[in-house]
């Protein structure tokens, strides 16, 4: 790949994963709650869900979602039930004064984040998006895709670090039971709001 080209796409990929979405309002409502370590699982499943999906794309199996379009519909309702129970999770939570040296509630696991991502539409786009404008045709096709797939990773992570730093930052403004209970449900109809956004395309 030309160094403009690898531009064009680290430009792409990182605008799609830093924007608003439902993988940054759960890192950061993650980050505010239970602090940056730990939360760094539900970081890492998004990022593995992100490759899976982008390696699927690449491979052929997501057009299957363009061949019947029944499972793109299951898809989308699947997703929305999805967000809404985290979005439902978000805003209940307790109130919980941020501190790190002693356990408190129970964030999402690696697998949630990782199962999050074949519910979520933006990241499905993002994958056939790279795919379907950056990669090579022919003999160069599978380092292509592994440069899509390492840019997507170093964008991916970055932008969840960003939001999870933010996270952490509003949970250490967070000092009343008010507060937290404001922000947690603010998250969580953030996170809701996502749901309209699927049914858009």
């Amino acid at each position: 790949m030309t160094a403009s080209l690898i531009f064009s796409l680290s430009t792409f990929v990182f605008i799609s994963a830093v924007t608003p979405g439902p993988n940054n309002m759960l890192l950061t409502s993650s980050g505010a709650n239970f602090g940056i370590r730990r939360s760094i699982p539900l970081c890492l499943g998004i990022v593995l869900g992100m490759q899976t999906i982008l390696l699927l794309s690449a491979f052929g199996i997501a057009a299957l979602l363009l061949i019947y379009p029944a499972m793109h519909t299951g898809l989308k309702v699947l997703g929305s039930l999805y967000l809404l129970w985290l979005a439902w999770k978000t805003a209940t939570s307790h109130y919980k004064r941020l501190d790190t040296t002693k356990p408190v509630g129970t964030p999402i696991k690696i697998h949630q984040g990782w199962l999050l991502q074949f519910l979520n539409p933006k990241t499905w786009l993002m994958g056939l998006g790279a795919v379907s404008s950056y990669s090579l045709a022919g003999a160069l096709y599978n380092h292509s895709i592994l440069a899509i797939s390492v840019v997507m990773i170093i964008s991916s992570t970055v932008a969840g670090a960003i939001w999870l730093i933010l996270g952490s930052l509003i949970g250490r403004l967070l000092r009343s039971r008010h507060s937290w209970f404001i922000f947690n449900i603010a998250m969580g109809i953030l996170t809701a709001a996502c749901v309209p956004l699927i049914w858009i395309n």
